[in-house]
């Protein structure tokens, strides 16, 4: 039970984080999204900066190991696996969150040390993996670049999907 609810905490923190920014969320707000008493909220981050970081690491491992187990989905053709990896990398955050999340990281790198390096590469790394071939390695750069645009562009998850597919139509069409 203690890491469901470790687990409720951070995605409830990611919310809150995304919604107010780092300066202005407070352990309370955090708290109440979490339904838990703030002393609970302490028990399990001592701090603010501690919590935030745990937050942005916990939703990143969710997002790599989402796109791993989709890319090595070998039931699935190549199509399907870089389409739904890329969702889970970028989709997620389509949409109000989108920028939130993006202004929230970009602003506080002081508080993530290498996260926004160290997440990019290992996806990166997943997708080169999974291309092969020729030049996996700008096809993957190719992707990964088309969809941080996409992310920011689309106005829903299902629209990043749909453009993300064409993304990788054109990749196999080469």
């Amino acid at each position: 039970m203690g890491s469901d609810r470790r687990t409720h905490v951070l995605d409830s923190a990611l919310e809150v984080f995304a919604r107010y920014g780092y300066r202005k969320a407070s352990m309370d707000d955090v708290a109440n999204a979490a339904d838990i008493s703030r002393p609970g909220l302490y028990f399990y981050f001592s701090s603010k900066p501690e919590l935030f970081r745990a937050t942005v690491r916990h939703s990143l491992d969710d997002s790599i190991e989402a796109a791993r187990r989709a890319l090595a989905d070998s039931r699935q053709p190549l199509r399907e696996r870089l389409v739904e990896a890329f969702d889970h990398w970028a989709g997620r955050y389509v949409g109000p969150m989108a920028a939130e999340i993006g202004v929230l990281i970009d602003s506080n790198p002081d508080l993530l040390g290498t996260m926004p390096a160290e997440y990019p590469k290992r996806f990166r790394a997943l997708v080169i993996e999974a291309i092969g071939g020729r030049s996996p390695a700008d096809v993957a750069g190719t992707l990964i670049s088309t969809a941080i645009g996409i992310k920011h562009d689309a106005e829903t998850r299902d629209e990043f999907r749909a453009r993300m597919t064409i993304a990788v139509d054109l990749y196999r069409k080469r």
